[in-house]
């Protein structure tokens, strides 16, 4: 019987990789970006291609299509996680969500070039900590209506999340999110490398 769980087990985790990476996958500011202006958001403003550089690059607007999108990437992501998983088992959702800002960064549709995955976990984690992520959007939406910043904001929630979801979840899904909060980190971290050595090649 334990054989058979464990083979059900490990064909849940790979369905849940396996469709959250290829959901991830799907380049969305891409696709926006040309429609709307036929540019390349890897070649564009902070080239990273996401929301934040597509909303610089194309407007609000034009922009929004993107923000949904992405989120949208790590929800159906995460939802397939809690749909083929076990009854009381909750880590699927983080998996898929992960598997999907894997492929948010990754993404095989786009020459494994994406972005830094951070909308793709704000929708996975509606999703697998919805309490601790609704306190936090009231959290981010009372900055805001304070500094007038969304940037602020933004900032204030991310960090506050992973706080509000130890008071509540626990430190294990606590510790889930902080994997793919570091993931997060990682990205910005490459993002920095990148800039430094398109910086000095372009040096005299």
């Amino acid at each position: 019987m334990l054989s058979a769980m464990s083979s059900e087990t490990a064909v849940d985790v790979a369905i849940t990789i396996l469709i959250g990476y290829l959901v991830g996958s799907i380049p969305i500011a891409n696709l926006v970006a040309a429609r709307r202006a036929r540019v390349d958001l890897r070649s564009v403003g902070d080239r990273n291609p996401g929301y934040w550089n597509a909303r610089e690059t194309l407007g609000k607007r034009a922009a929004l299509p993107v923000f949904i999108g992405d989120v949208a990437k790590g929800a159906i992501a995460a939802l397939v996680g809690t749909a083929v998983a076990a009854p009381g088992v909750w880590g699927l959702a983080v998996v898929g969500t992960g598997a999907a800002m894997v492929g948010h960064a990754f993404p095989v549709f786009a020459r494994f070039r994406g972005g830094r995955s951070i909308l793709t976990f704000v929708g996975g984690a509606a999703v697998f900590a919805p309490l601790p992520f609704a306190i936090t959007i009231a959290l981010l939406l009372a900055v805001f209506a304070i500094t007038r910043s969304f940037a602020r904001a933004a900032q204030v929630g991310f960090f506050a999340f992973p706080v509000v979801q130890l008071a509540i979840d626990g430190p294990y899904r606590t510790a889930a999110t902080g994997v793919l909060m570091t993931f997060i980190g990682l990205r910005f971290a490459m993002a920095a490398v990148g800039d430094r050595r398109a910086a000095t090649s372009v040096q005299p």
